[in-house]
């Protein structure tokens, strides 16, 4: 009896440890979406009324200015005029990502979680902009380099696709570093076998 009860504990333990953790990635990968939506669209607010080409601040941390620009293509003018068509190529892309995370929910990390969360939601920052306006609400504009004015929904699509590169090579050091004693336990055994033919 007491076997059969070890046995039954030792078999759903892992399985409710995994659920678990499965829903906590979901969990943090939905809070950490939305919050990245929800900053895209306050800070996109605060530029609503102003003409395109308003100034907002200049110098900020001597690194950028505030500057409102509308953008109905892509970044460097690419695809200008294809904004709904933009949209829609982000809603699918947000699609794909969101079915790669459940799919692979047991497998991704931290790192990967936070990225392709990012990603969602600035992906869908910038489609809603596209759907509702016709054209996305930019205005960072970097002062220490040529570079197209961006949004928070940027920042989250860039970093998110970072911080997965970044989960993913992780992920494959840490297997490496996993299947190295299991080689070396391997090499051991062959040994042992090859003395003992002797």
């Amino acid at each position: 009896m007491r076997t059969f009860l070890k046995r039954a504990i030792g078999d759903e333990t892992p399985t409710c440890g995994a659920a678990s953790r499965r829903g906590l990635k979901a969990v943090g990968f939905i809070s950490l979406g939305l919050l990245w939506l929800l900053l895209d669209v306050i800070s996109k607010q605060q530029f609503a009324d102003l003409t395109p080409g308003t100034r907002v601040a200049a110098g900020v941390l001597g690194l950028m200015d505030l500057r409102l620009v509308h953008n109905t293509g892509a970044a460097w003018g690419m695809f200008s005029g294809s904004t709904f068509l933009l949209g829609v190529f982000s809603v699918v892309t947000c699609a794909l990502v969101f079915v790669y995370f459940l799919v692979d929910l047991d497998r991704v990390g931290a790192l990967e979680t936070c990225g392709l969360a990012l990603v969602v939601g600035g992906g869908i920052g910038n489609a809603l902009d596209r759907f509702l306006q016709g054209y996305v609400i930019d205005f960072i504009e970097v002062t220490f380099m040529s570079f197209p004015v961006f949004n928070v929904a940027d920042i989250g699509v860039t970093c998110g696709i970072v911080l997965f590169v970044l989960g993913l090579l992780a992920g494959r050091a840490r297997d490496a570093r996993g299947r190295d004693p299991e080689d070396a336990t391997g090499l051991a055994h062959t040994a042992a076998s090859g003395e003992e033919a002797r």
